[in-house]
């Protein structure tokens, strides 16, 4: 399956890093775009330390998950040649992992200022799959109205907010639980997480 994933700017940057580590190990194809306030969470939350540059993240992330490059394609927020940015070359479902109250808003107002928003506005308009997982709290109510809006679009709401039924002992747990959510929502087999009674049965 290929698979675009989004990492912008909200906390939560272990989320889409996880997500992105499963996909690329179970032999998904994955077409990545980091925005550049996600660069900044992601030196900040994690012990990562990735290069700006498409080229040289892609290089970064083959070596590290020692992957087929052929599986991971990386690209700048205005690379608008890339496959994301046309509905003929887009894959059939997208992930926004983490999503910024910022990317909503202009995924809600249909902005296309860089590639990122572009390659959500064109699954929208395609109406194929669109993941959008916000890490936010409170929720405003501009906030939620722009998630009734991506909704109504046909879009899916995930916020990250994991759950503790499967008596979580590390943080990864948890982590791994909302990863397993978008799995099932992709459709995609996953071993991180039982689904709801496997583990009573």
């Amino acid at each position: 399956m290929r698979v675009t994933l989004a990492i912008t700017g909200a906390s939560g940057a272990q989320y889409g890093l996880r997500l992105l580590e499963v996909l690329l190990s179970n032999g998904h194809q994955v077409y990545l775009m980091v925005s550049k306030a996600a660069h900044v969470v992601i030196a900040t939350e994690t012990t990562w330390q990735l290069p700006a540059r498409p080229a040289e993240l892609e290089a970064e992330l083959v070596k590290r998950f020692a992957i087929d490059p052929s599986l991971l394609h990386v690209f700048g927020r205005e690379q608008w040649m890339a496959p994301v940015a046309s509905g003929s070359g887009a894959p059939s479902a997208m992930v926004i992992c983490p999503c910024s109250t910022g990317t909503l808003s202009a995924i809600a107002t249909g902005a296309c200022n860089n590639l990122i928003e572009r390659a959500a506005d064109v699954a929208l308009k395609e109406r194929r799959k669109l993941i959008v997982v916000p890490r936010e709290s409170p929720y405003s109510a501009i906030h939620l109205e722009n998630m009734l809006k991506i909704t109504n679009m046909g879009g899916v709401i995930l916020p990250a907010s994991p759950g503790f039924y499967h008596q979580p002992e590390h943080v990864s747990d948890l982590v791994d639980f909302i990863v397993a959510r978008i799995l099932n929502q992709l459709g995609i087999e996953q071993q991180l997480l039982p689904r709801w009674g496997e583990q009573f049965s």
